[in-house]
This record gives structure tokens, C-alpha cells and sequence, in this order.
């Protein structure tokens, strides 16, 4: 059920669809709880997605309506994508709604490296 607030779940949405095979992708990993694979949009020289596998619009959909081994299974394999990339660092970001700029309603995590990232956020007026 999702999080009060929150729009409800587009089962249309790309990710829905990537997940259904209707689209494709350069997949990372898969598992039984998550999808990892490369932005079509790359904003750093690595960028994957990585995505639950049910019907979540946001983190707090997710840890709310999500059994423990659905959540264990999507944070093992954020953590799986990024071993790859823990010696040199890496960033992982999820945005929360459109003020954040998510751009998909369906929970998901960035992970960028293979480059100096920079600060977390452009300091500015705020």
C-alpha cells in the first residue's frame, strides 16, 4: 500500500516496463528482488540504475510496504553493483518526487563513479 501523499504506482511507467521485458536494457545484475543496469543517459562514466523489483514509487513506499526480504535483497544488491567500484569510490543518489527531480515513479538508486564526483550538491542561495 503506498505511503499516504505519495501518487500511486503507474505500472506503465519505463521501469514497469523494462522489468516486463517490453523494453531493453544493458543489464548489470539481476536478482530476485532487484534490477541493476546502465542509465540510457549516462550522467557520469558509470552510471547504473538499480530498482526493486515490485511496485514502490519512493524510498518511503518502499521501507513501508515492502517485506524484509524484498528490502535485504534490494539494499545486497546495490551493495553487489557497487563492490565493483569501492576502491576508486562511488556516489549512490536517490531522488524523492519532483522538487527532487525524480523523473520515474519507481524507486531507484543512481550509482555513479569512474570519475572525481565533486560535492554532493552546487552551493548557491539557497
Amino acid at each position: 500500500m503506498p505511503v499516504s501523499g505519495l501518487p500511486p504506482y503507474d505500472p506503465n511507467n519505463v521501469f514497469a516496463r523494462i522489468l516486463r521485458g517490453e523494453l531493453p536494457c544493458r543489464k548489470v545484475l539481476e536478482t530476485d528482488h532487484a534490477l541493476a543496469f546502465h542509465d540510457i543517459h549516462p550522467q557520469a562514466p558509470v552510471h547504473i540504475l538499480i530498482i526493486p523489483k515490485g511496485p514502490y514509487v519512493s524510498a518511503a513506499d518502499f521501507h513501508a510496504s515492502a517485506s524484509a526480504e524484498e528490502i535485504a535483497g534490494f539494499w545486497r544488491a546495490v551493495a553487489e553493483v557497487g563492490r565493483a567500484y569501492e576502491a576508486a569510490g562511488y556516489r549512490l543518489l536517490s531522488n524523492m518526487g519532483r522538487d527532487a527531480g525524480q523523473e520515474v515513479p519507481h524507486f531507484h538508486v543512481h550509482l555513479f563513479a569512474g570519475r572525481p564526483l565533486g560535492p554532493m550538491l552546487a552551493r548557491g542561495a539557497g
